[in-house]
C-alpha cells in the first residue's frame, strides 16, 4: 500500500454542452472541479462550466489511476454511458 490518503476518479459534464465530459483524477476533488471551471485545463476550459456528475474515491493511487484509464477506453467510456452519467 502507497501513501495513505484519497485518490479521486471524477467525471464531469459541461453547462452549456451536455454532451461534452471529461474523466480525470485528483486528491483534491474540490480544487480540481474549480480549476476547471477557472478556465486551468487545456482540455476542459472551452466547455466551462462543469458540473460533476459522479466520483469514484479509492484509498490507493494506482487503483483509482487503472479505473481512470478504464473510464476513457472503449469498453469503460460504454460502461459510464450506460451506468454513470
Amino acid at each position: 500500500m502507497g501513501k495513505l490518503g484519497v485518490y479521486y476518479v471524477y467525471l464531469i459534464q459541461s453547462e452549456i454542452l451536455p454532451t461534452q465530459r471529461y474523466v480525470g483524477f485528483t486528491t483534491d476533488l474540490k480544487k480540481r472541479i474549480d480549476t476547471h471551471n477557472a478556465g486551468g485545463s487545456v482540455h476542459t476550459t472551452k466547455y466551462k462550466p462543469w458540473k460533476l456528475a459522479c466520483y469514484h474515491a479509492f484509498p490507493e493511487k494506482r487503483k483509482a489511476q487503472e479505473f481512470e484509464h478504464y473510464l476513457k477506453s472503449g469498453s469503460g467510456r460504454a460502461f459510464a454511458n450506460r451506468r454513470l452519467w
